[in-house]
């Protein structure tokens, strides 16, 4: 694993590690700023995070996903699609029947989200951080 980047996912307090790369050329260069215009929002990561399970029907993720409503569901599912990290399947059915499944790209992001599920779990325990405001 490159250093710097989740080397470690024991829980225990936060260190610094070393410093993600500061000498990227340009933001497209930088890993970190490529990560996320991927997977970056708010809904992105909770949809891939559910999709994880295997094939889920749009109501399913709309109901799996409190708050966030059907124009930005969409508008999400689509972004994912058009970076090849979910494969839409539409049954020629009325009503219609939507699938969606991750590819191998968005397969690749298991350890991405569960290094991220991980971080979040400890810090919804008890203590300073986690009574925080957002």
């Amino acid at each position: 694993m490159e250093p710097g980047i989740l080397a470690d996912t024991t829980a225990r307090p936060f260190r610094r590690r070393a410093p993600l790369p500061q000498d990227c050329p340009s933001p497209e260069d930088c890993p970190v700023q490529v990560t996320l215009d991927v997977i970056g929002g708010r809904w992105k990561p909770l949809a891939l995070y559910h999709l994880h399970g295997g094939m889920r029907r749009f109501n399913e993720l709309r109901r799996l996903m409190p708050g966030v409503t059907q124009r930005m569901l969409t508008a999400t599912l689509r972004e994912l699609e058009r970076d090849g990290i979910l494969h839409r399947q539409v049954f020629p059915e009325v009503p219609p029947r939507v699938e969606y499944r991750l590819t191998e790209r968005g397969r690749s992001l298991r350890p991405v989200l569960e290094a991220m599920a991980h971080w979040g779990a400890q810090q919804a325990g008890p203590g300073p951080a986690a009574a925080a405001p957002r």
